[in-house]
């Protein structure tokens, strides 16, 4: 209750923090004289409701969606010592992380990867994928579910969400905004809007939101850091690393599909300006990490 109370929280401080900032340079003010009759403040509202409800639904729905697009299998009662293990580690790591009981599930895949997702702290669901155990030792498997389990500890889904609520408000404000200008002060609109509107926001909104992503995604990179000491304090710091190292071994690591491949174990490698848009750092990164904070 105290994540989405947070939510709402952070996105009434956002509208109230932007709104000082118009009133402060005068912003309404500055548009009226060059013929611009925008509201700024409503306009803000309306952008906030879009990005942050966008991202509030997507959080409230990341469990089930979880279930049905990776096919996540839940382990309600353990059929062999393989699901009990699972379920009994994920247990024991949730005690000692002080969250509740997370879904423990498993969903096909050839890929070693696992992900956490869920509303809150005390209502996530821990996946892996059949790859990750027939590739993996348990120990490493282990290591995995402590990474994922950290996820679920430090808030990491609810962080996430009040980032690109944030991001989606500031995309979708400032698309309009530019779109308004160009339509009014360019082309000359006196009433409605006219094409220019509807072309210059579209594209102002690719531009904004391909920037946008940039910042999300060097976030995430940052919070799987801070996961890897999580789970190697729930596991060891050595069999984070044999994890890892692990995870290193396959060939061609991949991204889970859509939303999911921020909260994977791992994903997908690229080079130059690509790796802006990555949502893991480089797995020798991460065990270099590990390996110097001991």
């Amino acid at each position: 209750m105290m994540r989405i109370l947070l939510f709402l929280a952070t996105n009434a401080a956002v509208l109230v923090l932007i709104s000082i900032v118009f009133q402060v340079l005068g912003l309404e003010g500055i548009l009226a004289e060059n013929g611009v009759d925008l509201n700024l403040g409503a306009l803000l509202v309306m952008s906030a409701v879009i990005g942050f409800g966008g991202s509030f639904i997507s959080l409230a729905l990341s469990k089930f969606m979880a279930k049905r697009a990776m096919g996540v299998q839940l382990i309600e009662e353990p059929r062999n010592n393989a699901e009990r293990w699972l379920v009994d580690t994920v247990r024991r790591q949730a005690e000692e992380a002080g969250i509740g009981m997370p879904d423990v599930g498993v969903f096909q895949s050839p890929d070693p990867n696992a992900f956490a997702t869920g509303m809150s702290r005390n209502n996530a669901l821990v996946a892996v994928s059949t790859g990750l155990l027939q590739n993996m030792r348990p120990e490493e498997v282990e290591a995995v579910l402590g990474h994922e389990v950290a996820h679920v500890a430090n808030g990491d889904m609810i962080t996430m969400g009040l980032l690109q609520g944030v991001v989606n408000t500031f995309v979708i404000f400032l698309s309009r905004v530019i779109g308004h200008v160009v339509d009014r002060v360019v082309f000359k609109t006196e009433r409605g809007y006219g094409p220019a509107y509807f072309i210059t926001s579209i594209v102002a909104q690719v531009f904004l939101s391909i920037l946008a992503s940039t910042i999300v995604m060097w976030f995430s990179r940052r919070r799987e850091f801070r996961a890897d000491e999580g789970g190697a304090r729930l596991a060891s710091r050595q069999q984070m690393i044999g994890a890892l190292k692990a995870l290193q071994r396959t060939q061609e690591p991949k991204d889970l599909p859509g939303e999911f491949a921020a909260f994977g174990i791992s994903g997908r490698f690229a080079g130059g300006l690509k790796k802006l848009f990555l949502s893991h750092p480089p797995l020798e990164e991460r065990i270099a990490a590990l390996e110097n904070s001991r």
